[in-house]
């Protein structure tokens, strides 16, 4: 497989078999802005058996030549997350996503990896509208979002984190990227 070949597949996340591989990504120094940084094994692994058992909230590892590579989740906003933050609309899925720590990046990756995750929610003919809410401090996220076609709305607090609210649209995410959604 080449750097080029940036085609990723989605397998939903099993908790047990996938725990340690998780707790290594969510632990490390570079995945600050997932709040997990003092989490034990355990304390992952049941994180993932809430999100599993959770009809509102979706866990997948997105594979690169069967090689996990990054995690997404997907939860609707009016159960989960936002709940009284915003008014919810039908259609609307938030998403977030965490690129597997490497010693060895490839330029354009994370973009790709945002790009397949948008492209993969947009999949769903329900879906309408992509909802994020990064930390505001997250820069590089949110330089990330812009690229592929969220529009800040504001900022708001939510209980663990000062967040900055961003919406993305079908006709956003394909002007965009090109990537018809």
């Amino acid at each position: 497989m080449t750097d080029t070949d940036m085609t990723f597949t989605f397998r939903p996340v099993d908790p047990l078999t996938h725990g340690e591989l998780l707790h290594s990504w969510v632990t490390h120094p570079k995945a600050s802005f997932w709040m997990m940084q003092d989490a034990k094994l355990e304390d992952v692994e049941r994180a993932y058996m809430e999100i599993a058992a959770d009809e509102h909230h979706h866990a997948l590892l997105g594979l690169r030549g069967g090689v996990p590579v990054f995690l997404m989740e997907k939860y609707d906003p009016a159960h989960r997350e936002l709940t009284g933050l915003y008014e919810a609309q039908p259609g609307d899925a938030g998403m977030h996503f965490l690129v597997a720590p490497t010693d060895t990046p490839v330029h354009g990756f994370t973009r790709a990896v945002i790009t397949a995750v948008m492209a993969h929610l947009f999949e769903d003919p329900e879906v309408k509208r992509v909802v994020v809410e990064p930390d505001v401090r997250n820069t590089a996220v949110h330089e990330l979002n812009e690229a592929v076609g969220f529009v800040p709305e504001r900022e708001i607090q939510k209980p663990e984190k000062k967040a900055l609210l961003s919406f993305c649209t079908r006709e956003q995410f394909t002007a965009a990227t090109g990537v018809a959604a």
